[in-house]
């Protein structure tokens, strides 16, 4: 990214947390280190501890050693510094008095650095703009994700249609099959293949009226399954992002439908995005087709069921990321990749939701997942 009106980049952060410190940096630390862009040079100031693994790994045009950096201080200044004097002293040294920072950067920094003379400007994410769209090498992460969260998504499903229907309840082994237990069986998959996942969703019946419901407790036959898995592949940091809904049984008519509905309002995605379409345009349609078939939005019974999320959002080094696929009016770029994932959700039948992640092109988008989808199993 091109510093905004001559301004030097600067960001304090542990990358390991912050997503555009790793991008910036491609250097894994847990605790926070500074990061200074100026004009097209990219500086790191780091502790003792870290400095000799960032100047072997870090992608940065130099790496400087704050102890080091402390004794060039006291030399010149007579004094002990601070971190902040350090900093400040950098940037002095390379004549820099206007900063960019992101809209994270903590205020126990920013207001100090203005008492000390410097302008600070705020960019709203995304930070770096590039980060929206993807190399080919971050596709690659992206669907090297996705193809382990198939297969632990596929072990769950599998689990699931070998259960047995007792008294309504499903089996499995002999005991009663939970949410708890499909959850096991996928994280236990995705960390064989070095990806976690956190706060996964495998919520059923009434639970999965709830989108953001992780479910718990039993799992019932001729109800709605849920599953929702987003892990983090733990080597590049990259996102995958997958929903499948499924009945082990029979699923009732309304459900049939809203499934049908859903995957319609899939396709009305699929055929829609393509570089230069506006995201809010795309999500209306598939409203307004959902309403069409008579799935309307609303409040009933004190809660709002239908459709009542956003179509998609970016997939990256954050599980969510501009642009959105939504109500705000975002353009898609060739090479963003971005979910599609319509949902219904009535008290009265359970949940829908089906989610894919999508490569957009210059005349249309690629599905990267592969997963079947199939309601009764």
């Amino acid at each position: 990214m091109q510093e905004k009106n001559g301004a030097a980049i600067l960001m304090i952060a542990g990358s390991e947390a912050d997503s555009n410190m790793y991008y910036a940096t491609r250097f894994m630390a847990p605790d926070p280190f500074v990061f200074i862009q100026i004009k097209n040079k990219k500086f790191l100031l780091m502790n003792d501890l870290e400095v000799d693994r960032a100047r072997a790994q870090a992608k940065a045009d130099k790496v400087f050693s704050l102890s080091r950096l402390a004794r060039d201080y006291q030399k010149k200044y007579k004094k002990k510094a601070g971190w902040l004097d350090l900093i400040e002293e950098f940037l002095k040294t390379n004549r820099v008095k206007h900063l960019q920072v992101p809209g994270n950067f903590p205020i126990e920094y920013a207001d100090p650095f203005r008492k000390r003379g410097f302008e600070i400007q705020f960019r709203s994410e995304p930070f770096f703009e590039e980060r929206t769209v993807k190399s080919k090498e971050e596709i690659r992460a992206i669907t090297k994700a996705i193809r382990h969260t198939e297969a632990a998504v596929s072990a769950a499903i599998e689990t699931i249609r070998k259960s047995v229907i007792k008294k309504g309840k499903l089996y499995f082994d002999g005991s009663v099959l939970t949410s708890e237990a499909i959850k096991k069986i996928i994280n236990v998959r995705l960390m064989e293949n070095n990806c976690i996942a956190a706060h996964s969703i495998v919520a059923c019946g009434i639970n999965g009226v709830d989108p953001h419901h992780q479910g718990s407790g039993p799992l019932y036959a001729n109800q709605s399954i849920i599953m929702d898995i987003f892990p983090r592949d733990s080597e590049s940091r990259y996102f995958a992002d997958i929903t499948r809904t499924v009945v082990r049984g029979k699923a009732s008519p309304k459900l049939k439908k809203m499934f049908e509905a859903v995957l319609e309002g899939q396709k009305i995605a699929f055929l829609s995005i393509r570089e230069g379409a506006d995201g809010s345009k795309i999500h209306e349609a598939i409203q307004k087709r959902f309403e069409e078939l008579g799935f309307t939005t609303g409040v009933k019974n004190g809660r709002v069921q239908g459709f009542f999320h956003g179509t998609g959002h970016g997939l990256g080094l954050d599980i969510h990321e501009p642009p959105r696929i939504s109500r705000g009016k975002d353009i898609l770029k060739a090479g963003q990749v971005v979910t599609v994932e319509p949902g219904l959700y009535y008290e009265d039948a359970g949940g829908i939701r089906i989610e894919d992640d999508v490569l957009v092109t210059r005349t249309g988008c690629l599905n990267l997942v592969k997963l079947p989808k199939i309601l009764e199993i």
